[in-house]
């Protein structure tokens, strides 16, 4: 059944934090990941949530697909990528059968 790869990022190097994007939609395509949502609007409806600044949804085949993108050598370039550039949390969250 499909996973749910959210990532939330404070972005404190725009620039760098470009170089990181290239290289992680890139590992993103290359394990089959499809983005779900990138950067748009988030509104608080309720509860103690935090807006994050930037919030991506990324939908894969399986929890196990998105475990094996998230510990690619691939991925891992990125993270390199953005080490300074931003503070990251990623969580995965599997999705209901069909």
């Amino acid at each position: 059944m499909a996973a749910y790869l959210l990532a939330e990022a404070t972005v404190s190097d725009p620039l760098a934090y470009e170089g990181y994007q290239t290289l992680e939609q890139a590992a993103i395509a290359q394990y089959g990941g499809r983005c779900r949502a990138r950067g748009g609007r988030v509104e608080v409806l309720e509860g103690g949530w935090t807006k994050p600044e930037g919030l991506v949804i990324v939908e894969f085949d399986s929890l196990e697909q998105a475990k094996r993108f998230h510990d690619s050598p691939e991925y891992q370039a990125a993270r390199a990528a953005c080490r300074g550039a931003a503070e990251m949390n990623l969580l995965v969250v599997e999705g209901l059968p069909l």
